[in-house]
């Protein structure tokens, strides 16, 4: 955060941020805020990859069993391989 600007949520990184605000309701604290501008030039933190058609068909119907996006499949078992 830069020096001289407050911030609810006291968090150090947007991610924080983002995980303060999923958890807090803004109509709790609204005597507390202020009018505010500002320019958003959010950055994005995915990186794409090309994957064969039949394995993204076939990262689909798994995901679908397990309840959980593609992309969420797709991280965890990256996660795992990288992790061993």
């Amino acid at each position: 955060m830069n020096k001289g600007k407050s911030s609810i949520s006291k968090a150090s990184s947007y991610q924080m941020i983002g995980e303060y605000w999923d958890n807090h309701d803004l109509a709790d604290i609204w005597e507390q805020t202020e009018p505010l501008e500002l320019d958003v030039n959010i950055q994005s933190e995915r990186k794409y990859y090309p994957i064969d058609s039949y394995i993204s068909e076939r990262l689909i119907e798994i995901a679908i069993k397990r309840g959980i996006s593609p992309e969420t499949l797709v991280n965890l078992w990256l996660q795992e391989k990288i992790s061993q």
